[in-house]
């Protein structure tokens, strides 16, 4: 068995690990890479191998930084099928015909703007596109096991990343002997809201493993909700408007599951709150459908209450005009819209309406990738270039952490130590720095053989 590695390696976006044995070839996440305009269109229009050479996708989860590429892999020659989790599949609808549909809008939006001469911009894929690639999905439940080739078995664990998020158990036998190969996709965290707690793999020879959050620690997510009500009151009292960067898929949930803990306390104030994201609707529905995955306390939630995702005062916006009416809508209020870096969709219409006024809050609570906007205003940027114009930056940024559903340090070093002391391991998904500082928190645990591989570097398993 090889293995090889094309994304998300030193950097945490675009993941996409390739596994080649003798009966075929798997890979495992098919993700759209998110940085400099430049390089993420460069990289997601041209893989570095022909898709119809891929006989088979395994899926660790639904963000798009995970499976955004399956479309454009699909429209360039892949004809096999792409396994994940019920959830995951029910989410890939949704993810990724809206990726399309903003793609395809934000190539109007900049045509429309373009000098005499410069040259138009085509999406990388569309609806169509991405509505032909749902036909290669198959899916499992947790603790299914596929057969992608002839020879492996893959086996779905849950990562407790996000509803569907799968550790990937890959069993490859080959002359009679077995491999065993663990993949973490995303892990999660133990005792986060709304999930189950990430389950172990066990007995692996290799594990790719993620690090986003390899080199710091999270604060205790109750500090996070006393903090998120913290930022509220305090934009809320100057009458200033609130809006949060998230992740239709996980984050926004997240965040309206807190919101509504602070409702029902008693402790949320009197003011609107918007979740303005077509997407985020949509993906809010599919969480409805899959309460049977959640933990005990989230399906305690929608036994007592009917819904834990809904509450007076917030409302779900589909319509564009009404997306637009929030750009004049008086302050205070809150508004929550994709994507979490702040590399498309809605959100960058409410930033250009929000980042100039120093009454108004930006929010970030999630990770934000290198080269992207909300990494820029993450670190104190002046100017915000949004949509082609340069907008002053006089609004408070802050972030909270503790909402993260990604595991950190201290959670990254238990969970390898507990199944992978003694096999080779592959540091994925995290930008070198923090690659670095876990590969030597692991070795002082006691974990030998830590690897950062370069992009397009192959192993021998």
């Amino acid at each position: 068995m090889r293995l090889q590695f094309w994304g998300a390696v030193r950097t945490v976006t675009g993941s996409m690990h390739l596994v080649e044995t003798a009966s075929g070839r798997v890979l495992l996440d098919c993700g759209m890479f998110q940085g400099r305009r430049a390089e993420a269109n460069e990289r997601n229009r041209n893989f570095p191998f022909d898709p119809a050479s891929v006989d088979a996708i395994v899926l660790s989860h639904a963000h798009i930084d995970h499976c955004g590429a399956i479309p454009s892999f699909v429209k360039r020659g892949f004809k096999g099928r792409i396994w994940c989790t019920d959830p995951t599949a029910d989410l890939c609808e949704h993810l990724l015909k809206d990726s399309g549909f903003v793609q395809e809008k934000d190539a109007e939006y900049i045509n429309k703007r373009l000098r005499p001469g410069e040259p138009r911009v085509e999406p990388i894929y569309t609806q169509v596109d991405a509505i032909e690639s749902l036909q290669h999905f198959a899916s499992t439940g947790y603790g299914g096991t596929v057969t992608p080739v002839p020879g492996m078995k893959v086996t779905f664990l849950d990562a407790g990343h996000i509803l569907g998020s799968s550790a990937l158990l890959v069993e490859v036998t080959e002359n009679g002997r077995t491999t065993r190969l663990g993949f973490t996709g995303d892990l999660g965290r133990k005792r986060f809201p709304i999930l189950r707690d990430p389950q172990l793999l066990s007995n692996v020879e290799a594990l790719i493993c993620e690090s986003t959050y390899g080199d710091r620690r999270h604060g205790p997510t109750e500090d996070a909700k006393a903090i998120l009500l913290g930022h509220l009151q305090r934009v809320f009292r100057r009458g200033g408007r609130c809006v949060i960067p998230a992740f239709a898929l996980g984050r926004t949930q997240g965040i309206v599951y807190t919101l509504n803990e602070l409702y029902n306390e008693g402790l949320l104030p009197p003011v609107p709150i918007f979740v303005d994201s077509p997407l985020g609707v949509n993906v809010t529905e599919v969480f409805r459908r899959h309460i049977d995955v959640m933990d005990k306390a989230a399906r305690a939630v929608v036994e007592q209450d009917g819904d834990a995702f809904g509450f007076p005062r917030l409302s779900y916006v589909k319509d564009v005009e009404d997306s637009k009416a929030l750009n004049t809508m008086p302050g205070p209020l809150v508004i929550i819209s994709a994507s979490g870096m702040c590399e498309g969709g809605r959100v960058l219409h409410h930033l250009k309406h929000t980042v100039s006024n120093s009454k108004n809050l930006v929010l970030l609570t999630g990770f934000q990738a290198q080269h992207t906007l909300g990494r820029r205003l993450q670190e104190g940027a002046k100017f915000a270039r949004i949509y082609g114009e340069e907008v002053p930056v006089l609004a408070e940024v802050a972030k909270i952490d503790g909402l993260s559903c990604h595991a950190d340090q201290l959670e990254l070093t238990e969970y390898v130590t507990a199944c992978a002391k003694s096999a080779k391991v592959f540091l994925v998904h995290g930008e070198l720095g923090a690659a670095e500082v876990l590969q030597g928190t692991l070795r002082s645990a006691g974990v030998p053989d830590v690897t950062i591989p370069d992009r397009g570097q192959k192993f021998e398993l």
